[in-house]
Formats: structure tokens, sequence, C-alpha cells
């Protein structure tokens, strides 16, 4: 099921402020939060949906990415795709967190303040389809992708070239404000972010041109993924340092590569087993013959013995797919399929009738008329 615009799951318009995107996801998260609609599926599953959309728009730069790339920059998609891991996954908290969320903490009554020290970047995940032959051998992929890094002009300091950040002057450098508000339970000092500077703790007079500001930047790059030889569907491989870039300093997160192994043509997979069906004659696998059968090694050398049953099985040891940690392989199971030919020509239908009153076996369809059934009935 596809997803729902984060602007339309919190009932904003695209162009709307970071007070309008607080003031959505505050209402919302008020009227679906879990603990205040008990054993609500529908409720809880609302709630994380607007949690997520608040998530994403409320970050400068997460935002930005989706307004370029849309749910392509913020959920798992199918080939080529990828996604923030930094939003994905949150739990409900109690009555303490509610009010981190609507009142911006209890202040100093055990309220948390937002961390202004060096925060790493998001992690990535990138999902990416490979073939049987592919994971059989291993292979060098080289995939892009488009992420967030530091922003090479300000180096991440958002100021202009020549100037540098100052002390936000409404928060004396400390990111946080005391609030007096009006809340279900009374007048309450709460602690919140400097509307001033964000929480940052200080101000940027002169932007920087490159990045708006924003001290980091959208960029395509090409990354080198090292495919080992034996890895199964939906494996993860983590790149160090392949995520987003980090927050004040912060290190970058990891890229997480997926892998979608295509189904085959021939073969089945089966842990390190692989199963292929084999095609033979009424013949052959009477009389029984010596078969060339694929691998992905090449063609090997299987013997069917004489009375083969459709349905049996045959083992080929080492020609299946190699174990992802170890040298061993497993095997290539090869599964009789005994063909019935439509179509004889009567010469081959002669002989088969010889074999079949040979066998004592009755065979063929006569074509009698309704007259000559009812008498071979009576008579009979």
């Amino acid at each position: 099921m596809s997803k729902r615009d984060y602007y339309e799951a919190l009932g904003i318009e695209r162009g709307a402020s970071a007070e309008e995107i607080k003031k959505a996801y505050r209402r919302l998260a008020k009227q679906y939060h879990p603990d205040f609609n008990k054993d609500d599926g529908e409720t809880e599953k609302k709630f994380r949906e607007i949690k997520e959309a608040y998530d994403v728009l409320s970050d400068p730069q997460q935002r930005e990415q989706y307004d370029r790339f849309g749910h392509q920059a913020g959920s798992t998609g199918g080939a080529g795709g990828f996604e923030g891991f930094g939003g994905g996954g949150f739990g409900f908290g109690g009555i303490d967190e509610i009010f981190e969320q609507f009142f911006g903490g209890m202040g100093g009554m055990g309220g948390r303040r937002r961390p202004r020290g060096p925060e790493q970047g998001n992690h990535l995940r990138y999902d990416l389809d490979i073939t049987l032959e592919d994971a059989y051998r291993g292979v060098d992929k080289v995939i892009t992708i488009p992420r967030t890094e530091t922003c090479p002009e300000c180096q991440g300091s958002r100021a202009k070239a020549g100037t540098s950040p100052e002390t936000c002057t409404s928060c004396g450098g400390t990111g946080q404000q005391q609030v007096m508000r009006n809340t279900l339970i009374g007048r309450v000092m709460s602690t919140q972010p400097c509307v001033a500077c964000r929480g940052e703790g200080t101000t940027v007079k002169e932007p920087c041109p490159a990045c708006s500001g924003q001290g980091r930047t959208v960029k395509e790059r090409k990354i080198e993924v090292k495919i080992p030889s034996g890895i199964e569907d939906g494996s993860q491989l983590r790149v160090s340092g392949g995520g987003e870039a980090g927050l004040r300093g912060g290190p970058p997160g990891d890229l997480y590569v997926v892998t979608r192994v295509r189904p085959h043509k021939k073969f089945k997979r089966q842990g390190n087993d692989l199963i292929l069906e084999m095609p033979v004659s009424i013949s052959q696998a009477t009389l029984g013959v010596e078969l060339e059968v694929p691998t992905l090694d090449g063609a090997a050398n299987l013997r069917i013995p004489e009375g083969t049953q459709h349905g049996a099985t045959f083992r080929l040891r080492g020609h299946g797919m190699p174990h992802l940690r170890g040298s061993a392989k497993g095997d290539l199971r090869v599964k009789v399929k005994v063909n019935v030919p439509k179509r004889l020509n009567p010469r081959q239908k002669e002989l088969l009738a010889e074999f079949a009153r040979l066998s004592g076996e009755e065979v063929g369809l006569e074509n009698k008329g309704i007259i000559d059934r009812v008498k071979d009935a009576f008579s009979g």
C-alpha cells in the first residue's frame, strides 16, 4: 500500500511554515495518541502516520529532501529506492512524553533538553536487484544515491564564507527558553527550544548561499558495493559512513544495502541447494539415459537409471550455491519430469500398442456410435 503524502497526513499546505507544521502535529497527536485511545489499532496506526510525517517535515534537511524526491527519499522502494532510517522506528511514550510533545518539556520538573552537541547523520537504505548468477559468483556493483552532505562552502557552519555564527541573544547560547503555558493540568513553566535560533544556540546573520544556511546540501553519489558470493535474498550489507552527513560536526550515518535476488528461469533456491526440473521422455525414463544438465558452473552429466518414475529427484553434490562464510557449496537437486507425448505417428502408435499388449494392458479408445455401445452393454 502506498504512503499518504506527509502534508496531506498533517492537513497542511506544502508551503506551510515550521510553526504551522508544529501546530498541526500537536493538534492531531493529542487527538490520536495511544495513551488517550486505549486498544484502538486504527488510532495507533493514524498516530504512527502523523508522527512519521512530522519527523520528516519538522527537520529542514529531511523536508528539503522529501520535497525533491517524495517518498523515494523517505520510504522503502523497489530497486534503486532508499530511505532514511532516522525517522523509521519509534515507540509511544507515556504521559511524560506527551508533555514533551505538546508543551516542550517540564522545565525544572525533569524535562528533556534538545541535544546541541554533535549528532550522527541518518542511516540510509538502498534495495539492490541482483541475478542468481551474481549471488553465485559475487559481484561489485556501483550504485547512485541522493543523500545530504556537509556543505563544502561553509563546512556545515551555515554561515557565508568569511563570517561565523554568533551566540543567540535570545537564549544566551543555551538553545532553550522558559515559557509559562496554560496546560491540561494548570499553569506550567516549561522549557522549549529557542525560537530565534531553533535550539542551536547560535544565529547566522549572513547565511551561506550554497546551502541557504542549512549547513548541508543534497548530492548524488556513486558508491561501490561488494556483493559476496552466496548472498541470499533480503541480506543486508553495511557501508560504514555511506549515509547522511551528521549535525554539528557529528559523524555520517551508514548505508544499508538490501539485496533482492531476482527469480531465475531454471533454478529455484532452497538454502544453499538449487532445484531444477528436468524433462525426460517416457522412453528415456523407462530405458534409462545419461543427460547433460545445466548448472551455474556450466553443464554436468546426470545418469537417469531405467525405470525412473515421474517426480524422482537426483542430487549432484557441490553444484549448488556457495556458503556465505566458507568454501563449501550446496547441492543441485534435479527433479525428473516425465513428458507424455501429445501426438504419435501411426508407427509409434503401433509399437506402443504392441508394448501394451505384451504388458497385458488395455489401451485405446474405440470410436463407436451410441447404438453399438448399447448393443455391447446388453450383450456383455
